[in-house]
């Protein structure tokens, strides 16, 4: 049975509702959430899709998560899409921080807030470890990739580079690489 466009959107819409209003973490906990109901529960895209959608995301300002539900609903069913899954994703956190923030002042002192909030940050870890997991399982391993992986780690992480020119370089040694490679394959043809 074909969806109608509305039907599609609505659906958007609750999926990516549901996925702000039970996910902890910011953007790179919701990326495992969202490949699962994207690719794995409703066949919307593929898990290339995904990761070009994440590396977009990642690359552009903004929240990944907002970015990533823009990005889903505008491939999955334009822009209407695109406002629905925006909506949706923005929406939970709104309500929740607007109903929270007059009462959070009068319980951040108490021991057993403190210590769920300290448990909450472990799982959020789990849930952004899991989203790296599965990039790594979609993303091509061939030699380059990984020597760029690598020295995006370290640049990143023990000198501290400023992740926007990682990204912008080893997107640029992409599309020279590969475009090398496709040039020399057309001529080899």
């Amino acid at each position: 049975m074909k969806q109608t466009r509305t039907h599609q959107v609505m659906e958007l819409f609750l999926t990516f509702f549901r996925i702000g209003l039970f996910t902890f973490g910011g953007g790179y906990a919701m990326i495992p959430v969202i490949r699962e109901e994207i690719v794995t529960r409703r066949h919307w895209l593929t898990d290339s899709d995904i990761l070009d959608i994440v590396a977009i995301a990642e690359s552009t300002p903004g929240p990944i998560a907002v970015n990533a539900a823009t990005f889903v609903g505008k491939k999955t069913a334009g822009t209407a899409g695109a406002a629905a899954a925006t909506f949706g994703t923005v929406l939970p956190s709104f309500l929740i921080i607007f109903a929270l923030s007059s009462v959070l002042r009068q319980f951040e002192e108490i021991q057993a807030v403190k210590y769920a909030f300290i448990g909450i940050r472990a799982a959020v870890l789990v849930l952004i470890f899991q989203g790296l997991v599965s990039l790594y399982r979609a993303c091509p391993k061939g030699p380059m990739e990984m020597i760029l992986m690598g020295l995006s780690f370290l640049l990143t992480v023990l000198f501290n580079v400023n992740a926007v020119y990682v990204i912008a370089a080893c997107g640029l040694i992409g599309y020279l690489v590969n475009g090398r490679r496709k040039k020399d394959d057309d001529q080899d043809s």
